[in-house]
């Protein structure tokens, strides 16, 4: 043994010299932070073309789909079977995963062997061998009658097209097993165990170890979305947004894909960095041209690569050992080498001697010195794909810095500390935008699969739990056709004369005769009130060709106290407003005809009165109900005694709605509202509205069919979620059909959805924030924004956390996305089901065949929900097929539509006159 005084007295020169050889040598082994950049950018270019449908077939990195699609919440518990198999033992083990809230896991493993003539001879002998092996750990455990979940570790190459199915694209670590290839490995396994038949596992699912890595520290710190492993072998998978996965239909949500990087650079692209010695290692390989990126890295070459680095040395004369050739130092032994200062030249001498040489001191720094190039070489490079990685996960955020956990395991991770130590200097200096946590797993891939397993099993009854909720929102073709013909009854009742109190349709009669023909001119005034805020215009028709419209606008707010104090305080208000716009415009005193469109259920005996039947929408003034609206009106002016006006028509939005469209589409005969509240309206045939007198001719009914339900009718279809929203209203029991429909209330049905979810753990991990119960937050906009196609899930996550739900994850994300869908879309179904029974009573008057005839609509919601008005049509097309419907949008709101009803009022008074 070489004394510590020699060691002492000549070490510090030696290694300065022996080191400057090696380093010569090994210029081309020591990478800049340039060339690693490079190759970072290389490897991301490489992930995007394994992501690619286009390009993946050529791509050398995978990029392979696991359909892993979620990570573990800390709310999986039970019992799980795991099998892990990477090499030529392979592992059973029982996992108890417990339900105290401690994330506390119990495990019970057994390693077996797999012999060599198994792992080269046929594929069904090894999966027997699995299976038996299986069975003697269950019997040993007393466990072989219980049917136990089981997830399988298979750490080779596999193409899956459902978590519980992996095809083997080919073996590695010297598995040779014949007719597996090309094969789905879990048929092959559930083969082996129905022919033993004592026993009976669900395999739910197959991952491989570096997706089991990841898996198992996720459990652990639920930041953890990339798995790294460094041992025999080098792989990496990573959390990526559907979206990007082309390979898939899809794209909200994320999967875990198995990047298979070791097989970087197979195409040719790292040329320009592999030397001699790696092309010497992948020529006498058992893959020739396979995997280089890997035998660049991992622990099954790194040995390999020191040997014939000290063998070139050797033969250029910088090692002087005494003994036997160098050329036949043999990998396994240099793989173990520790490339400490002080510890490393001792360790480097055992080993040596081990191996049958006489070394000097300087063959000691020397094999050092080129173990910790070798190594450096190994932990930058992984470092480097790395980066690309995590740049890919920031930038699929959309986040200025990330802060994320990789899970690491392998050998060479584990064992070399310099290694983990230089991984983690460069990524944070490659990166210094994330804050990156490396999470060394302590039980291995097996716990991997059982975690994966548990996920899967904890996702699948949470997923039956929220489809058995959300099939309560879900309405079949049959009940939408009940939702229709009950419609039309209500509307049959509320034309009645005789049983029109029955009905909780009022089918409202408004005194509209005519349309407009053209010939309408003259300067009109007319307000619109449906809202907290309300508008007065000034429209100006011209008659001729082209119907030409000039409007001139302002928009005034009404205080929340105004709309809950008395009628007087609100209609002086009004009036002040419109003696603010007269000022504005410069008309101050002028009398001009007023069209005023009050979009609240009232009841008319002519054109210009209006009696207020209830307040809706949030209004609760005092003395109005039971009130002509227009004197309520009229009396305000006379109080303020600036002007008179000449109140010509009170008309319905969704009657407003109508005429507006009705101008520049004379089909036009059907006014649709779904916005803040719902509401319909069409040209009734005078002969069927029994309580006005005269057949003859055509008048517009305000149908006011948000009432509809309110006496039963839509019992059938109501959830838990209606009757909470109802009962928290203003009116419970009022207003049933416009709660399950309009704006107002979609949000609140969402938010009532979200938190049952969320009390049951199945969203959120089960944790509520106090605004989500805050009544009124989940604004209905917020539905249509969920629902963009365009929107991706971060900016999901951006409006959850606006409502305090900080935790929220992708999978939240997801989940409420699909609640949100369901809820409108039921709105939607709803909406179409009640337009058919009008267009189709239409047609029936009419005695057609088929009708054609245009809708005219307004509301946001109609306007700005992404789907809404699609669903809508469909449904209305499916349920009323004898109809051919066109959909005309009001651009201009019905306040202009009170202003053409007051010119045909005008216009029609004065051909009478005449």
């Amino acid at each position: 043994m070489l004394a510590s005084s020699l060691l002492a007295n000549y070490c510090t020169a030696l290694h300065d010299d022996q080191a400057l050889k090696v380093d010569k040598y090994l210029h081309h082994f020591q990478l800049s932070d340039k060339t690693l950049m490079d190759l970072s950018v290389r490897f991301r270019r490489e992930m995007d073309r394994g992501l690619s449908r286009d390009t993946n077939p050529t791509a050398a990195v995978k990029m392979l789909p696991t359909f892993v699609r979620s990570t573990p919440d800390g709310t999986e518990h039970g019992e799980f079977l795991a099998l892990d198999l990477g090499g030529s033992n392979f592992r059973v083990l029982l996992v108890k995963v417990m339900a105290n809230g401690k994330q506390e896991v119990e495990m019970e493993n057994q390693i077996y062997e797999i012999p060599e003539h198994i792992m080269r001879g046929c594929g069904s002998e090894l999966f027997d061998h699995i299976a038996d092996c299986l069975a003697n750990f269950l019997e040993k455990l007393g466990i072989k009658d219980k049917k136990l979940p089981l997830g399988f570790t298979f750490s080779f190459p596999c193409q899956q097209t459902k978590l519980d199915e992996s095809v083997l694209v080919y073996w590695t670590k010297s598995f040779r097993a014949y007719g597996v290839e090309g094969k789905d490995v879990v048929s092959l396994l559930k083969k082996s165990i129905q022919k033993r038949g004592d026993f009976d596992v669900d395999i739910l699912a197959v991952i491989n170890d570096t997706v089991g890595t990841m898996m198992t520290c996720g459990y652990d710190d639920h930041h953890c979305e990339i798995g790294l492993i460094v041992g025999t072998g080098t792989n990496a998978c990573y959390m990526e947004q559907m979206r990007n996965l082309e390979l898939l239909d899809g794209d909200e949500g994320r999967m875990c894909v198995n990047t298979e990087w070791g097989a970087f650079g197979d195409d040719g692209s790292l040329e320009d960095l592999r030397t001699d010695v790696d092309r010497e290692i992948d020529a006498g390989s058992l893959n020739p041209g396979k995997q280089l990126f890997e035998k660049m890295i991992s622990g099954l070459y790194l040995g390999e690569v020191v040997r014939l680095i000290l063998r070139e040395l050797s033969v250029m004369r910088h090692l002087c050992s005494r003994g036997r050739d160098l050329t036949d130092i043999k990998r396994r032994r240099l793989s173990t080498l520790s490339p400490e200062e002080e510890e490393g030249v001792e360790r480097a001498e055992e080993v040596l001697r081990g191996l049958g040489l006489d070394p000097l001191v300087e063959d000691c720094i020397a094999t050092q010195r080129v173990c910790q190039v070798v190594s450096t070489r190994s932990a930058h490079l992984c470092a480097a794909a790395l980066v690309a990685v995590l740049r890919q996960i920031r930038d699929n955020k959309a986040a200025e810095k990330l802060r994320t956990t990789i899970g690491v395991d392998g050998s060479v991770y584990k064992n070399h500390s310099e290694f983990s130590r230089r991984l983690h200097k460069m990524v944070r200096r490659l990166v210094p935008d994330c804050d990156v946590r490396f999470l060394q797993s302590q039980c291995g891939s097996g716990k991997g699969a059982a975690m994966v397993t548990a996920v899967a099993y904890r996702l699948a009854v949470q997923q039956a739990e929220r489809q058995r909720v959300l099939d309560t929102l879900r309405l079949s073709r049959e009940q939408l056709l009940d939702v229709k013909r009950r419609m039309s009854e209500d509307m049959e009742r509320g034309l009645s004369k005789q049983n029109h109190e029955q009905s909780s349709v009022k089918m409202l009669p408004s005194y509209v005769r005519d349309t407009p023909d053209g010939t309408e001119h003259g300067d009109f005034l007319a307000l619109d009130l449906g809202g907290s805020s309300f508008r007065v215009l000034l429209v100006r028709v011209r008659s001729g060709k082209g119907h030409n419209v000039d409007m001139h606008h302002k928009i005034y707010s009404i205080p929340q106290e105004t709309m809950q104090g008395t009628g007087e305080e609100l209609f002086s208000h009004i009036v002040d407003c419109i003696a603010d716009f007269l000022e504005y415009m410069g008309m101050s005193g002028a009398s001009l005809p007023l069209g005023f469109t009050f979009s609240f259920p009232c009841y008319q005996t002519k054109i210009d009165q209006g009696i207020l039947l209830k307040w809706t929408k949030g209004f609760n003034a005092s003395g109005c109900e039971g009130q002509d609206v227009l004197t309520l009106l009229k009396d305000a002016v006379r109080r303020r005694r600036e002007f008179d006006l000449n109140f010509v028509a009170v008309v319905n939005d969704t009657v407003g709605t109508m005429m507006t469209c009705c101008y520049e589409d004379p089909q036009c005969e059907v006014g649709l509202i779904v916005g803040t509240g719902t509401n319909c309206c069409y040209m009734e045939e005078m002969q069927n509205i029994e309580r006005v007198e005269g057949d003859d001719g055509r008048m517009c009914v305000n149908m006011e069919w948000g009432a509809f339900g309110e006496n039963g009718e839509l019992d059938d279809f109501c959830t838990a979620f209606d009757h909470l929203v109802d009962d928290s209203s203003n009116y419970p029991g009022k207003q049933r059909y416009e709660k399950m429909i309009s704006g107002m209330y979609l949000g609140e049905i969402v938010r009532n959805v979200l938190i049952d979810f969320t009390s049951k753990g199945l969203l959120f991990r089960g944790k509520l924030s106090e605004r989500l119960k805050t009544r009124g937050i989940f604004e209905t906009k917020f539905l249509a924004q969920i629902e963009s196609d365009r929107l991706a899930m971060r900016q999901v996550r951006s409006i959850l956390q606006h409502l305090g739900l900080t935790i929220s994850t992708c999978d939240d994300s997801v989940l409420v996305k699909e609640v949100c869908s369901v809820v409108s879309r039921r709105a939607a179904q709803l909406c179409g089901a009640g337009l058919a029974a009008v267009v189709d009573k239409i047609r029936q008057n009419r005695n057609l065949n088929q009708l054609s005839i245009t809708v005219g609509v307004d509301g946001t919601l109609y306007k700005t929900h992404p789907h809404f008005s699609s669903i809508m049509q469909e449904t209305l097309q499916d349920l009323a097929p004898q109809c051919q419907v066109t959909f005309h949008k009001s651009e201009d709101g019905s306040g202009k539509g009170a202003a053409l009803i007051t010119a045909v009022a005008c216009r029609v008074k004065s051909a009478e006159q005449q």
